[in-house]
């Protein structure tokens, strides 16, 4: 492919954000042909289509995506160069867009990003939370700058996905006042036929718990089968079941929830990691993640 055109580039980023040619050329001061032109000639450059049409709107393709992504990025820094040079204070700061699994534990994530947000200098951070595999899409197209998981990415054919251990954490069984108290004597045994709100079956975290409950002959009885960590902790704070989480935030847990922490699921652990499209963490505050899990998060439980 040749080297980009940013003027083509600028054409393209204008008709995206406008959603269609005719609300570009008001914008542009431009004809209509005359921008359809450039684009067409654009996405030869490219070498895919980066609009499909849908009713009289333009609908960006995925390539489209991921070329806006960048647009928006380019232009927005073009901005803050200009305000800059013109003696203008930007508060644009560092910029990290953030893909959270949805089954990891919503405190941890917290725990892990709140440092980001005590930074002298000015931080945007963007927060999306989704499955596991539509994150790692988004990140193969750069749309997000790394995704927090707690199970390692496997990249799908022809895809650069790396992963980077933040640390691991022991498991907890926490439950309102009420069941904790019925259920504390002789744990884990007393455990049999307990109320038990589970993650689902295709979750990292239940499969192991699977395996625990059958090493420790208990028969759970499963109240819930819940998806999302925090869902599964609001339905515990109702006493609805016992449930299991990373003791890494059991302070927190037990706080906010005000629940309590029965004891440890024996030999049950949950590992976290951070996932990006580089091998080598190049954003800065990647860093700071990584260097709080390690040496607070996770510190005293990993050494």
């Amino acid at each position: 492919m040749q080297r980009i055109n940013y003027q083509h580039l600028y054409y393209f980023w204008t008709v995206a954000k406008q959603g269609s040619i005719s609300a570009a050329c008001e914008i542009l001061h431009l004809a209509q042909p005359t921008i359809s032109a450039q684009l067409a000639i654009f996405e030869e450059q490219i070498g895919s289509r980066l609009f499909a049409r849908q009713g009289r709107r333009l609908i960006l393709t995925d390539t489209g995506r991921a070329v806006f992504h960048y647009a928006e990025e380019i232009f927005s820094l073009g901005q803050e160069l200009t305000h800059t040079l013109k003696g203008l204070r930007t508060e644009r700061g560092l910029r990290l867009t953030i893909g959270i699994s949805d089954a990891l534990p919503k405190l941890l994530a917290y725990h892990l990003i709140d440092p980001l947000l005590k930074q002298a200098d000015p931080v945007q951070i963007q927060c999306w939370e989704d499955k596991t595999d539509r994150l790692l899409n988004e990140l193969a197209l750069h749309r997000l700058d790394l995704v927090l998981s707690d199970v390692p990415a496997t990249p799908a054919s022809g895809t650069r996905i790396f992963n980077h251990f933040l640390g691991a954490s022991p498991v907890a069984i926490f439950g309102a006042p009420a069941l904790a108290s019925r259920y504390r004597e002789d744990f884990p045994r007393g455990l049999n036929g307990a109320p038990f709100l589970l993650p689902t079956t295709n979750t990292a975290l239940r499969r192991s718990l699977d395996l625990w409950f059958e090493r420790m002959g208990i028969s759970p009885s499963i109240q819930a089968e819940i998806e999302d960590s925090g869902l599964i902790k609001t339905f515990g704070m109702g006493g609805s079941g016992l449930f299991f989480s990373p003791s890494a935030v059991s302070q927190a847990i037990e706080q906010q929830y005000r629940v309590e922490n029965l004891g440890m699921a024996d030999e049950v652990s949950e590992r976290f990691y951070i996932v990006t499209a580089q091998r080598r963490l190049k954003h800065p505050l990647l860093h700071i993640i990584l260097d709080h899990a390690q040496q607070g998060v996770f510190g005293l439980l990993n050494t």
